[in-house]
């Protein structure tokens, strides 16, 4: 206790050393947790001992919101930045609290259900530069553009992990002074990083033993880290072999890159009146599947079929790379999201029966890609949207309803291509595609259009399956100079069909 007091009292002269060292303005990563919440804590008691006079600098507190947070860590943080603004100005702290978002484009579920993404994987991690990465780096951007540099001050733990702390050793090569390195990543930035020695128990020690300064309850977090541990308990460490509540972790509600969400499976567990949090879990773990070909495209998101070679327990086969989530699978999501919407709001505690778990922007957005980039003017959102909720979708996009195809068209292309998914895709494709041409008063660019139909949608999936397998052997036969293949190739395609003889040269 007493090292750790000491080590208080150097990082707090350390602090306003380096806060009256310049004018560059500091950036604070606040999460809510027990790091960011300690770190925060340090700088803001230490800035308030300075004299008024010397808080000349502003603080800027950025927290990212990914739209998808566990709803009781949203609520949470949200709260406490409410908190942070109102003590700022009554206690005269230069500290500006920022609640940052992704774009609109780029959320969870607009890439999820509008574009077809599938669920987050170590192969295809799309979710962490668009949720939490650009907001703050465009925020981050903003300050060195206007002021030059910038200070960003983090919660980062050389005893979090291995990992974290192999990361932290190769950017000491960086570093200008103790805890002060310049960043890599950003031109124009320095990072400090005032508890980097810190272990998990000196943290919540400090936040047990040192008020909270912005008048936010450090007892109701630990309390909330110790409700997401399975085992309900967050005990005194006393050595190293001591479980810790800092192995409790909090993030978004739909994340598939851990095997399990083990913090949600605790909070409902360990309290029942978080029980309404089960629609988030079961949709979560529904989108955790090992393999969710069956709901997805043949295609890559552009329209082609790629292919890749499959190695399952020594046999190698060459298959196509699965795309998008499928029309079905995109609306089922849709409607699974919006039914745990509708029954939280009805069956949360009061506090939280105002949740949103996809807003209407997102929906607007959604339901855009699916009229106009995928050609689905059959416009089944506004549909879903009410069957699910019982009221009718407002869109806030200004001429969103004006449009000459609809469900009716829809409907009567579906019997004329008779159970045919890809003739009536084509035949979609190109309907809209010509509708999306008609306003414009030069139509450029049509014809490519059109062509761009047929390249992507003409071709049944055996088909269009087959054909980039001639191609892929085309290509591998050009490689290694095998003229008599490539001409056994060339002739065999000349008219671009796949005959049952052409199948099996192929599979050869």
């Amino acid at each position: 206790m007493a090292d750790l007091v000491a080590d208080i009292q150097a990082l707090t002269a350390e602090i306003q050393e380096l806060y009256c060292l310049d004018e560059i303005p500091w950036c604070i990563g606040y999460s809510g947790g027990k790091d960011s919440t300690a770190t925060l804590q340090l700088v803001w008691n230490a800035i308030a001992s300075l004299p008024p006079e010397k808080r000349t600098k502003t603080i800027h507190v950025i927290t990212t919101d990914t739209l998808v947070e566990n709803p009781i860590v949203a609520a949470w943080v949200s709260r406490s930045l409410q908190h942070m603004k109102q003590a700022a100005q009554q206690q005269g702290m230069p500290v500006e609290p920022h609640l940052l978002y992704p774009a609109i484009k780029e959320t969870f579920w607009v890439n999820l259900i509008g574009k077809g993404y599938p669920a987050p994987r170590n192969r295809f991690r799309w979710c962490t530069e668009r949720l939490k990465i650009q907001p703050s780096d465009n925020f981050i951007r903003a300050m060195i553009r206007a002021s030059g540099e910038v200070v960003l001050v983090l919660g980062t733990r050389k005893s979090e992990s291995v990992k974290r702390a192999t990361n932290m050793a190769k950017h000491r090569e960086w570093r200008i002074r103790d805890r002060l390195n310049t960043n890599p990543n950003r031109p124009n930035s320095l990072i400090y990083l005032p508890i980097e020695d810190w272990h998990t128990d000196e943290v919540w020690i400090y936040l047990n033993q040192w008020q909270n300064p912005w008048g936010y309850s450090n007892k109701d977090l630990f309390t909330m880290y110790r409700g997401a541990t399975a085992d309900n308990e967050c005990p005194l460490v006393v050595d190293t072999s001591t479980p810790s509540c800092g192995d409790s972790r909090f993030g978004c509600w739909v994340c598939t890159m851990v095997s399990k969400d083990k913090s949600m499976e605790a909070m409902i567990q360990n309290d029942e009146e978080k029980e309404w949090m089960q629609p988030l879990l079961d949709i979560r773990n529904e989108l955790d599947v090992k393999d969710d070909r069956d709901k997805r495209d043949f295609r890559r998101i552009w329209g082609q079929v790629q292919l890749f070679e499959r190695n399952v327990d020594g046999e190698v086969s060459v298959e196509p790379i699965p795309g998008p989530y499928t029309k079905y699978w995109r609306e089922y999501w849709l409607k699974k999201v919006l039914q745990a919407q509708t029954q939280i709001r009805h069956t949360a505690p009061e506090s939280m029966r105002d949740i949103t778990l996809i807003t209407p922007e997102e929906l607007s957005e959604i339901r855009r890609i699916w009229l106009e980039d995928k050609h689905e003017f059959d416009d089944s959102l506004p549909r879903i949207y009410q069957e699910v909720t019982g009221e009718p979708f407002r869109d806030p996009r200004p001429g969103s309803d004006r449009t000459l195809l609809g469900s009716d068209e829809w409907a009567v292309l579906e019997e004329i291509c008779d159970d045919d998914a890809m003739h009536l895709e084509l035949m979609a494709k190109l309907l809209d595609t010509e509708r999306q041409y008609r306003t414009m008063a030069r139509r450029n660019g049509i014809f490519e259009a059109l062509e761009k139909c047929f390249e992507t949608s003409s071709r049944s999936k055996e088909e269009a399956i087959a054909n980039a397998h001639y191609k892929r052997d085309l290509k591998n036969a050009a490689e290694q100079g095998n003229i008599e293949t490539v001409k056994q190739l060339t002739w065999a395609s000349l008219k671009f069909q796949a005959t049952a003889g052409d199948e099996k040269l192929l599979s050869d």
